[in-house]
């Protein structure tokens, strides 16, 4: 027995340094075409533009709802929101106290993310990662909290949808202290989540940065918004800015300085967390993700083409979203782009692949994970199995398009 200890020392002291840490970056009602990578001439995203540069695109990446809390939840249990009953965003209105005068009133739904679930965070602490957690959790109150769902470590995440105090300190959020007056919140959540990830880069992690970005309040420093004021005047767009989609004006090009402001501080809150890998000399093993949990908010001030309608709808405008991952040393090829059809449900399946962890055999009536597939073969540039995607309504009377379903041909 003490002859083969030191070999198993080394056998599990080896498996842990091979084990991928996760870096998941999760944007809020970001439009599918904010990016400069996405073809975006107005904002500027360098450093999330350099996580595609070195990974791969997808241009058919999907939420599985048009708002946040069942995007959010869909992510954390690999299920469709009707199953996991997460049906509206937490705090919305429903059932008799819907106060629209509509023939059908929407159905009730889960306050909170399900007890009975093995989150994505518990999984891969079961799987022997660090977990970490900052930014908006909207997924439930006392009880249900990231703590309460796997997270070691919780900063921010409560069950509010938008930042309290908005984007500069005083924050007003009960589970962050405040920073110095204007201190700005996506670059303090990015500095919290960079000393975590130094923190604990002798052993594999999962740290969630879930930016209350670009959410209203739309706010940014007099700085940015003079430096995309000047150049929105020098924007060769020519024609009609807005067009009339039903009974919504949709802007048909990106030039609002405040949004524009946002996005640059996001990214370079991108850049705080990708300095933190490559200081760590850990940005080799680690699998960074950038995605946001649904389309371009109703109110927000830019361009949701090609597709149609924003944030809200089922319409393709509500639901479909940048979707960017790299992984050098997961033989992810450089710069590619891929138009295969992909979801944010399908992570839990992925990370359980690459954890070496089976789901739950459905035939045999385990339950867990049921609407979700492994990304890993796409990522590798293989053909994923063809098969239906479901997007939910959050409203059902409210859309004339109240579900939708998209089918590609095997």
């Amino acid at each position: 027995m003490f002859r083969t200890l030191p070999f198993l020392l080394f056998a599990w002291t080896h498996a842990l340094a091979a084990t991928p840490n996760i870096l998941f970056i999760l944007a809020d009602d970001l439009g599918v075409r904010d990016l400069s990578i996405e073809g975006s001439t107005y904002h500027e995203t360098p450093h999330i533009d350099r996580i595609a540069r070195e990974g791969v695109r997808f241009t058919h990446g999907y939420a599985t709802c048009q708002v946040c809390s069942p995007s959010r939840a869909s992510i954390m249990t690999g299920k469709y929101p009707a199953r996991h009953g997460i049906t509206d965003w937490i705090g919305a209105a429903t059932g008799k106290n819907w106060n629209r005068n509509n023939r059908i009133l929407p159905s009730e739904y889960t306050l909170h993310l399900p007890h009975e679930d093995t989150s994505l965070a518990e999984a891969l602490k079961e799987g022997g990662y660090r977990t970490f957690f900052a930014g908006k959790w909207h997924l439930g109150g006392e009880g249900s909290l990231p703590n309460d769902h796997g997270f070691d470590l919780n900063i921010g995440g409560h069950h509010r949808g938008s930042p309290p105090g908005g984007f500069f300190s005083p924050f007003r959020n009960p589970k962050m202290k405040d920073g110095p007056k204007g201190q700005s919140l996506p670059l303090r959540l990015a500095n919290d989540t960079a000393t975590f990830i130094k923190d604990k880069a002798g052993s594999p992690f999962f740290a969630f940065l879930s930016f209350y970005s670009v959410h209203g309040p739309i706010q940014t420093t007099p700085d940015l918004w003079k430096k995309y004021r000047d150049k929105a005047g020098k924007s060769p767009h020519q024609g009609d800015r807005f067009l009339i989609d039903r009974t919504l004006p949709v802007r048909q090009v990106q030039d609002c300085p405040i949004y524009a402001g946002m996005m640059e501080t996001m990214d370079d809150a991108v850049g705080i967390v990708l300095k933190a890998l490559d200081e760590a000399e850990i940005a080799d093993n680690t699998i960074v993700i950038f995605t946001s949990d649904n389309g371009a908010e109703v109110t927000a001030k830019t361009a949701t083409g090609p597709v149609r309608s924003n944030k809200g709808s089922c319409f393709e405008g509500g639901h479909r979203v940048p979707f960017i991952v790299s992984w050098p040393k997961g033989k992810i090829a450089k710069g590619k782009v891929s138009d295969q059809l992909i979801g944010l449900q399908d992570l839990y399946a992925t990370f359980s692949e690459i954890m070496g962890v089976p789901l739950p055999d459905l035939r045999k009536g385990e339950k867990g994970a049921e609407d979700s597939l492994s990304l890993l073969p796409a990522w590798r540039g293989k053909k994923l199995i063809a098969r239906p995607m479901f997007y939910n309504d959050h409203k059902e009377s409210k859309d004339g398009a109240a579900c939708a379903m998209r089918l590609d041909n095997p």
